[in-house]
This record gives C-alpha cells, sequence and structure tokens, in this order.
C-alpha cells in the first residue's frame, strides 16, 4: 500500500511539474505560435473552470466540458505525462474535442469572453461559425 501511494504522489508531482513548465514557458516565449500552444493547456482549465459556472451554457455542454476538466485534472493518461512534448497531447487532443463539442451548443461570444488566451486560437478550434 505504502509503494502505491508513492507512486502516485511521485505521478501526482511529474503532472504538476508538466503543467509548472508549461505555464512558464507560456510566460516566458515571445509571442506567437509556441507561447499560444504553451498556453493552450492552462487556458482551457480556466475556460473549463468558467464555462461550468456560466448559466447560459446548456446542461450536455456543461457535462462535457467537466470531463474534460476532469481528464486533464488526473494523472492517469494515455500518453503519460513526463514524455517531453508528447504528454500533454492526450489532453489537449480531449479538451480541443469537448470545446468543439461546446462550441456548436454554446454562443461563440460566450465562449471567447471565458477564453482567456489568444481568442484567434480558439476560433480556430472552433472552426467557421454556424449560420
Amino acid at each position: 500500500m505504502r509503494d502505491w501511494l508513492i507512486g502516485l504522489g511521485v505521478a501526482t508531482g511529474c503532472l504538476a511539474a508538466s503543467w509548472a513548465v508549461l505555464v512558464l514557458a507560456a510566460r516566458r516565449l515571445p509571442p506567437g505560435l509556441l507561447r499560444d500552444l504553451a498556453a493552450f493547456v492552462p487556458d482551457c482549465l480556466t475556460t473549463v473552470r468558467r464555462l461550468r459556472r456560466d448559466p447560459r451554457v446548456p446542461r450536455r455542454a456543461r457535462i462535457a466540458i467537466v470531463v474534460a476538466g476532469v481528464w486533464l485534472a488526473s494523472p492517469i493518461d494515455l500518453i503519460p505525462e513526463f514524455l517531453p512534448v508528447i504528454g500533454p497531447l492526450d489532453d489537449i487532443v480531449v479538451v480541443a474535442l469537448a470545446l468543439r463539442y461546446a462550441g456548436r451548443q454554446v454562443p461563440r461570444q460566450v465562449l471567447l469572453d471565458a477564453w482567456p488566451g489568444e481568442p484567434r486560437l480558439l476560433l480556430r478550434l472552433l472552426g467557421a461559425a454556424a449560420r
């Protein structure tokens, strides 16, 4: 039991360290694509938190967003977080799919208001506006 708890602590520490590296990179990199990509996961966490509390978000979209947030916070991943570059890839894919799903049900302005990062990145993720 003790070994299992130590392993869980190490996994949680690795997850926290990888997020800290992403946040640090997002703040230190010059403006551009690399900075936007480094800030993507922290921006997604902020967006998930904001949309979860917004009354304009329908229940089905809120559930998808909360599941994506839990996936991001979970130390269990398809691709381990400690692998450089590709570690957060499964998190990014899950959150991107959840945001695209929410983007079909939530007014675009609500998503843009909840997104703390560069709006062009979110608009590119969401695709063309529904007519």
